[in-house]
């Protein structure tokens, strides 16, 4: 049956919009936001997703202050695919494609109502692929960009002014394949598993450019995503080479503090940029990431499902598992003369050669 934006000029395969081109129950759709005030003392993360083959529509908000994390989702039957997206007490309106983005989010332990205004055009990546033998588990594409924010946000009764003047972040839209929903039989690849994963994302905000660096790599170093660009107000990009990472983790954990990014201008000039992070807040505590016991993006939940969870940080048993995957760090930059802000993503699971992290319970020393 047809549905609403088959009335627009955009398809790309002869089916219908209700349906997506590949039948790999793992095919996504979906966005993600971060935000916070210059002191890193307030974060946020949130996103909104469709999964066609599994029928599912779903959303997050996760706001971390202090060693609380608060997290509300919502999760629903996936109806008729149209140009809204809203599920629950939740929904993105495009004011302007590619440039301004509303985000509502209503709730009664959090809520928020934000405009997004992007401060440089947006960059598209690197296609992003990870095999599990010859079949993709991740097969995507996505575009960045880095911008401020303007509106109201509330959490557990405090309210805050959003000023843009004060509050920056970094947003994301990627569309393909990666595990999500339910597990999928464990097979040969939890007999045979990798031995570890290493990422790294940093989306930085100067005053006069941009940046957005990749990197992803297995246990021994090889390196299977390497994207680095700057990103200018007029819309160029100049890429900025093979990234040399230094990453200063706290002792007795694979928790970053600083980093070092030896980059190079198209003309072989050196670029260097060095991080300092504030705050974190763990994207599989109650954001439905991979690992998060409590909901995973895509999964099943009923309809008309909603929950809201507000943790403890210093709790042993969430501390002892935050380590465990992808972390978003505020970030706090220098390039040159340049102070920006903005995001650094890592996760360093198990065995990393070039860091020396020998298994999953290897730290820092």
């Amino acid at each position: 049956m047809p549905v609403p934006l088959d009335e627009y000029p955009i398809h790309q395969t002869h089916l219908s919009l209700a349906r997506v081109a590949s039948s790999d129950r793992n095919f996504y759709d979906r966005s993600y936001f971060n935000g916070h005030n210059r002191d890193g003392g307030t974060f946020f993360v949130t996103g909104f997703g469709v999964y066609p083959n599994l029928g599912v529509t779903d959303a997050y908000v996760a706001v971390r202050r202090g060693d609380t994390q608060r997290s509300v989702r919502f999760s629903d039957a996936l109806g008729d695919r149209s140009l809204d997206q809203q599920v629950g007490g939740y929904r993105i309106e495009i004011l302007e494609p590619l440039q301004r983005i509303r985000v509502i989010c209503e709730h009664d332990d959090l809520s928020l109502d934000l405009t997004w205004e992007g401060s440089f055009p947006t960059v598209q990546e690197q296609p992003h692929l990870i095999l599990n033998g010859n079949r993709p588990i991740i097969q995507a594409t996505r575009f960045a960009q880095v911008g401020s924010w303007a509106g109201t946000l509330q959490v557990d009764g405090t309210d805050f002014t959003v000023d843009p003047d004060v509050w920056m972040g970094t947003r994301d839209r990627s569309w393909g394949i990666r595990p999500v929903g339910e597990p999928e039989p464990p097979g040969r690849a939890a007999a045979e598993p990798s031995g570890g994963f290493w990422w790294m994302y940093v989306p930085i905000r100067f005053d006069d450019f941009a940046i957005v660096i990749i990197v992803q790599e297995e246990p021994d170093g090889t390196r299977t995503l390497n994207d680095a660009v700057r990103i200018f107000p007029d819309g160029r990009t100049e890429q900025l080479g093979w990234p040399r990472i230094h990453i200063d983790y706290r002792s007795g954990t694979r928790h970053p503090v600083g980093a070092r990014l030896e980059l190079s201008t198209p003309d072989g000039k050196p670029l260097e940029v060095e991080i300092k992070t504030v705050t974190n807040l763990a994207l599989h505590v109650g954001c439905g990431y991979g690992g998060d016991p409590d909901w995973l993006h895509g999964r099943w939940m009923g309809r008309e499902w909603s929950s809201s969870s507000s943790y403890d940080l210093t709790d042993p048993a969430v501390a002892s598992r935050v380590p465990y995957g992808v972390i978003d760090h505020v970030a706090h930059a220098r390039c040159g003369d340049a102070e920006g802000w903005g995001l650094f993503e890592h996760a360093s699971l198990g065995r990393h050669d070039p860091t020396g992290f020998a298994d999953w319970g290897s730290v820092a020393p």
